[in-house]
C-alpha cells in the first residue's frame, strides 16, 4: 500500500554519512529513526532511484539544492534526499553536489523505508535491484502534507519547484 496524504511517516532507519563528529553524532555513518527524526518538525523529502544516476544528478538534487534557502523560507526545518544506496555513497554524492549542509542525504541501504512507504521499484531485470520510485513530500511533524509521486521513470512532479508552489 502506497503511503498517501494524512498518513503518518513509518517508523524505519535511515543512515547518514556525518563528515564532522558532534556530540551524539560520530565521523561516519549514523543511524537515525525516522519517527523521532521527524518529531516537530516541517521536513521535505525527495527520493529517487539512485545516487550519481543521471537525472538524479542532473536535476532532481540540485533543484533542492538551489531552492533550500526558499524551501527553508516556507517553514521546512530539513530536507532529506533518500535513495537505496548505502551511507558512503550516499556521502559521497552529497560531497560531490556540494548538498552538505543544505541536504541530508539518507541512505535507505536495505529499502526498507522505501518499502514501508510503498514505493519501491523493482529494476532487478535492468541488473539495479529494488530502488526506491521517484516522489516529493512534506511532512510536517511525521504527517504527510503533500506527497507527488512519479509516473514511471519521469520527473515532472516531484521537483523542488513543484514542491515549492504547494507550499505556498
Amino acid at each position: 500500500m502506497t503511503i498517501q496524504i494524512g498518513d503518518r511517516l513509518p517508523e524505519a532507519t535511515l543512515s547518514e554519512f556525518i563528515e564532522t563528529e558532534t556530540e551524539g553524532c560520530s565521523l561516519g555513518p549514523n543511524s537515525f529513526n525516522t519517527a523521532e527524526l521527524a518529531k516537530g518538525k516541517t521536513i521535505a523529502i525527495f527520493g529517487l532511484p539512485g545516487a550519481f544516476t543521471p537525472t538524479c544528478s542532473a536535476q532532481h538534487l540540485p533543484g533542492y539544492i538551489q531552492l533550500a534557502d526558499q524551501l527553508k523560507a516556507k517553514g521546512v526545518d530539513e530536507i532529506w534526499c533518500v535513495s537505496v544506496n548505502d551511507a558512503f555513497v550516499m556521502g559521497a554524492w552529497g560531497r560531490e553536489q556540494k548538498a552538505t549542509g543544505i541536504v541530508r542525504m539518507m541512505a535507505d541501504g536495505s529499502a526498507a523505508f522505501t518499502k514501508a512507504l510503498g514505493l519501491e521499484f523493482d529494476l532487478t531485470a535492468k541488473g539495479l535491484g529494488v530502488r526506491s520510485q521517484r516522489y516529493s513530500m512534506l511532512v510536517t511533524d511525521g504527517v504527510v502534507k503533500q506527497l507527488n509521486l512519479e509516473n514511471g521513470g519521469g520527473f515532472a512532479v516531484s521537483s523542488a519547484e513543484k514542491l515549492l508552489e504547494q507550499i505556498g
